[in-house]
């Protein structure tokens, strides 16, 4: 007796903006999409075009929310558990300034986001959050795939975790502004069935 296929969970990164070209961390501060940011968002439309989207939510910061409109997702919800990191009082600067203030190599996946007077996220609470959103996504894919548009490290954590890993693995899962990775399933077992698409 066959089973009827599962759906499969399509992470979508926000196309380019300039901070995401600098490689300043934007995580609140919701900056428009780069030209071409809009035009790689339109060009991942035709390749997403034959999926069947039970699901489509976006982070509610801009940039998610244009680049699932240009793709061509009709947004069924807004979800605020998938706006990106709080950098804290790293918002708007880049691993290497942070890294020359403090006179060693600071990643986001292992240091804290600014102990003391501005503190972000910890990667337990961003955890917390994508846990959240993977419980609903996995309610509905008995219907179709759900799309996820959102942000490059809150996206990484996500994944991590439906592969059952800590948050901190994320720092193997680079994934360039305006693409997308398809978590699936094999035999059952949550997989990583495409990435950096």
């Amino acid at each position: 007796m066959s089973q009827a296929k599962r759906g499969e969970i399509v992470v979508l990164r926000h196309g380019q903006t300039e901070w995401s070209r600098s490689g300043q961390h934007t995580g609140v501060t919701d900056l428009p999409l780069l030209p071409e940011g809009e035009e790689k968002a339109r060009s991942l439309g035709p390749r997403l075009a034959d999926r069947r989207f039970a699901e489509v939510w976006t982070s509610p910061l801009e940039r998610a929310r244009r680049t699932a409109e240009l793709a061509g997702l009709t947004a069924t919800g807004v979800d605020p558990d998938l706006v990106e990191l709080d950098y804290g009082g790293y918002e708007g600067r880049t691993t290497a300034e942070i890294s020359e203030e403090l006179g060693r190599e600071w990643s986001v996946w292992r240091d804290p986001i600014v102990p003391g007077d501005t503190p972000g996220e910890t990667l337990g609470q961003v955890a917390e959050r994508v846990d959240r959103v993977l419980d609903r996504a996995r309610a509905r894919l008995d219907d179709g795939d759900v799309a996820l548009v959102a942000h490059g490290h809150v996206l990484r954590v996500l994944t991590a975790r439906w592969l059952g890993l800590g948050p901190e693995a994320g720092a193997l899962l680079a994934l360039p502004a305006g693409a997308y990775g398809v978590l699936g399933h094999e035999h059952a077992r949550p997989v990583l069935s495409g990435w950096g698409l």
